[in-house]
């Protein structure tokens, strides 16, 4: 099983959902980078559910650190951090090893792990795994500010309601840092919020598209085709569950444009080079150009839902009819932009370390 990302720096992830802890160890990191606890917890707290429109496992998150870590730093030596699970109802699992949910993966890992695959909450497959992701990207990101690199992400779109767009990144980003539901506008806050609920009252859930804001970032990062930020951030972020489509800056909308409308003049100050658009979201040839990088993340539907379903009986290979029970979110998008965040904060990491070792 392949559950490692990166080439500068190591993130392993660990554990099941339903298992007695779910972990990651990084290997590479530095040594010297200041761990703040508090800032773990609040980057963790984001992705926690809450309120209606969250399943109702409620888990604490609380972490240790077990290695690579001494008197508040890095030592150098792989950093673990391991997160217990408390609160499972494995029983409400136990009829998807022969009957698969419907968008889920117990149908691909019951073909590719034969049956031994612990099935109990999505096992390994789970979101659940993102939370030490979480952990691991909050050291990241606390690193990267004291570095004047910045990360943000908003719920851009959800069924037909659009957010505002990012104006002012560095005051956005402060607002949204402050926010356990990630919009930029109240209005479209409180009307996603509604028909979150409503989806949940009919047995139903939602999707949506995140789009993130990575300011700060020096040009220069990145190589060309295999190793460009966009192939770096993309490897990382298809890597969370749910998520299906990537794209940046204008994205699948340079489709309807032409080269005149599409291209990013460039101008300067007399001290640094900038774009006066910024159309190709902060990359050009797969390096960093120095402008706001702007990642859209598409968060499909969760797939548990309380309507009847169809799917098949492994063991017969007869159809039949599926009712989920247990607890599920309605949505899980607005949970999702803390993971995005930490996997953005993983990739600018490890790209740092990369034009490192090629400058």
């Amino acid at each position: 099983m392949s559950n490692v990302f990166g080439k500068n720096i190591s993130v392993t992830i660990f554990g099941e959902s339903h298992g007695p802890l779910i972990g990651a160890t990084v290997g590479g990191i530095e040594p010297g980078i200041k761990i703040n606890k508090e800032y773990i917890s609040e980057k963790l707290s984001k992705r926690r559910p809450f309120g209606k429109i969250s399943t109702a496992r409620r888990e604490a998150d609380e972490f240790r650190i077990v290695s690579g870590e001494f008197n508040g730093y890095t030592t150098g030596a792989p950093l673990t951090i391991i997160i217990e699970n408390s609160d499972t109802k494995s029983r409400d699992y136990s009829e998807f090893l022969d009957t698969p949910r419907p968008s889920h993966a117990d149908f691909t890992a019951n073909v590719k792990y034969r049956g031994f695959q612990d099935y109990r909450g999505g096992g390994h497959f789970s979101g659940r795994i993102t939370a030490p992701l979480v952990a691991v990207g909050a050291i990241l990101q606390c690193y990267l500010e004291e570095k004047g690199i910045y990360i943000g992400t908003h719920i851009k779109s959800l069924k037909g309601i659009y957010d505002r767009e990012f104006s002012d990144y560095s005051a956005d980003i402060k607002l949204l840092s402050r926010k356990l539901f990630p919009t930029l506008s109240e209005k479209s806050e409180k009307e996603m919020l509604e028909f979150i609920e409503k989806t949940a009252e009919m047995g139903d859930s939602v999707g949506g598209v995140l789009e993130s804001a990575v300011i700060g970032v020096p040009a220069g990062l990145g190589e060309p085709f295999f190793d460009s930020v966009e192939s770096e951030i993309s490897h990382i972020l298809f890597s969370i569950p749910a998520v299906k489509g990537v794209s940046f800056g204008r994205g699948f909308g340079f489709s309807e444009l032409l080269g005149s409308e599409a291209n990013d003049a460039f101008e300067t100050d007399g001290a640094a080079v900038y774009t006066k658009t910024n159309n190709n979201g902060g990359i050009l040839g797969g390096i960093s150009t120095g402008m706001p990088i702007i990642v859209n993340t598409a968060i499909k539907p969760t797939p548990s839902i309380f309507k009847e379903q169809e799917s098949v009986s492994l063991s017969t290979l007869e159809n039949k009819k599926l009712t989920i029970k247990g607890r599920h979110d309605p949505a899980i998008i607005h949970r999702a932009r803390a993971v995005v965040d930490a996997a953005l904060a993983i990739a600018i990491y490890d790209l740092i370390l990369q034009n490192r070792s090629t400058t």
